[in-house]
């Protein structure tokens, strides 16, 4: 049954939506953000304060019928993404028992980018898969007594209910599909094609320059080019009178092919070196680094909490600790001499030369944030290698402050720049991130972290605080020296004793 929901867009202006029971969530976000002028790819829904999951259809999704729904700004860092790869047979006796390959992600990866991963990364056992480069010979009535001509076989994917095989589809990415988080399945499947198999890979080079150039217009990260897509090879049974070899143009880093090759054979492609950006290099010393994920609600954790009333009344113990703290506030202090000067600043020295080991958090721009262990030695130019080396653009200039924000950490190696010794962190630390001032407003919309960093995030745990029952009667927390009342002098309860001969008169 058809129904209108109703879209709240970042300038709170609404429109409404005509939604079927099969309607994606994605087609909901779409068809909003073309009437809002939006970009659907830079925005998320919610309902509710809570965020929805756009690989749902309105059936599956839960909500009411005229549910008012909110377009929220989506995070530039990616998120990962499990996925799975169900490969047809006989392809899928490759990977006993389940036919199946699985690999963590970023969501903002083409279906193509996916594809081309899964050929050539460690999620194929180091068998060489060919899955967008395949040719299949012409054949007559099922036999090998045809030209021998080869035709492109197209890859087809099934995510669900949806199926996905033209140039155009393998440009959307994971996050326009509606997967932001936890994992998908993917069905693989190939179907032959009118086009040869030199004219599909034609069109597939120009396709992907084109889409090239458009995104390096707008200042987003390039999809593979020509020189990264997959040299063709046949998966045919080979004949004596067919020529095998069709004219396609190969890039120069690829070996010619002059047999036929099966999916699991021998392969004759040069590997593309991976994208520099999802390389995450091992620091020289091999320090350990923990990566937290950036939170899903924009509200914060702690304006979630409900408490009781009663855990925000004053009691007694309370008004005693204000009683004391005006009582010392309001005594006399004398000033500390030299040499006490000198004992404190001795203590506080020996305390900071007894730490062996911190741990500094670094909080990103994209509420991502990292965790490493530093020692004695470490100095701010350590601390800022460790970050250059999660960052996406390694070339971006930034500075580190402690809390509040007045001390700045400087890129530094000298014994001054000591993190421990010499900027006296004797305990774990944040430090806040914050762009240099000549860093352009583009680079700053960039994802921040590597996408093999991203697929490494986990989420923060906040303990739950446990719940302590009060008592009926509550008493003084501190035992609190009571001062005893002077005694009254002898008169009238003034405080004024009367002299001897005073007391006389007055009686009659």
């Amino acid at each position: 049954m058809a129904t209108n929901v109703k879209v709240v867009g970042t300038d709170l202006k609404q429109v409404t939506i005509k939604v079927n029971p099969g309607t994606y969530l994605t087609d909901i976000l779409e068809q909003a953000c073309e009437k809002l002028k939006a970009d659907p790819s830079k925005f998320l829904l919610k309902h509710k304060q809570k965020q929805l999951d756009l690989s749902k259809t309105w059936r599956t999704s839960g909500l009411p019928p005229g549910a008012k729904l909110e377009l929220v700004v989506r995070s530039n860092t990616p998120t990962a993404i499990n996925v799975a790869l169900q490969f047809p047979a006989p392809e899928s006796n490759l990977f006993p028992p389940s036919g199946r390959i699985t690999e963590k992600l970023p969501n903002d990866f083409t279906l193509w980018q996916l594809l081309r991963q899964f050929e050539s990364g460690t999620a194929s056992q180091g068998k060489n898969l060919n899955i967008t480069g395949r040719g299949i010979a012409q054949t007559s009535n099922g036999t090998a007594a045809g030209s021998g001509q080869l035709y492109y076989e197209t890859p087809v994917l099934t995510i669900e209910s949806r199926t996905l095989s033209t140039f155009a589809d393998f440009q959307k990415t994971l996050a326009q599909l509606g997967y932001n988080s936890g994992s998908v399945l993917i069905r693989l499947s190939f179907q032959k094609t009118d086009k040869t198999l030199a004219d599909a890979m034609g069109d597939i080079s120009q396709f992907f320059r084109a889409e090239e150039e458009d995104q390096k217009a707008e200042g987003i990260a390039a999809v593979p080019a020509a020189s990264d897509i997959a040299t063709p090879s046949a998966d045919i049974q080979p004949s004596n009178d067919a020529p095998i070899n069709p004219p396609v143009d190969e890039p120069e880093t690829s070996v010619p092919n002059d047999t036929p090759q099966d999916v699991a054979g021998p392969s004759s492609v040069a590997q593309a070196p991976p994208d520099a950006m999802d390389i995450d290099e091992p620091s020289s010393d091999n320090r350990p680094v923990t990566i937290f994920s950036a939170p899903s609600s924009g509200t914060p954790a702690a304006a979630l909490r409900t408490d009781a009333d009663e855990s925000f009344a004053p009691r007694i113990e309370h008004a005693q600790a204000h009683q004391r703290l005006l009582k010392t506030a309001g005594e006399n202090k004398r000033l500390l001499s030299d040499q006490e000067l000198e004992a404190k600043a001795a203590t506080e020295d020996a305390k900071v030369a007894a730490v062996k080991s911190i741990r500094i958090k670094v909080r990103f721009p994209d509420n991502f944030s990292a965790e490493w262990p530093f020692g004695p030695e470490d100095t701010g130019a350590t601390l800022y290698s460790e970050i250059r080396k999660l960052m996406a653009n390694e070339t971006a200039q930034f500075k580190l402050a402690l809390p509040p924000g007045k001390i700045v950490i400087k890129d530094d190696s000298s014994p001054p720049s000591k993190l421990i010794g010499g900027y006296r962190l004797s305990s774990n630390t944040l430090v806040n991130f914050m762009w240099d001032d000549k860093v352009p407003t583009q680079v700053r919309q960039q994802p921040f972290l590597k996408g093999q960093v991203v697929g490494r995030a986990q989420n923060v745990v906040v303990p739950e605080t446990p719940e302590v029952e009060d008592e009926d009667v509550a008493g003084p927390s501190v035992n609190v020296s009571m001062i005893a009342p002077k005694p009254k002098a002898e008169g009238d309860g003034s405080g004024f004793k009367k002299p001897k001969w005073l007391k006389g008169f007055g009686k009659k």
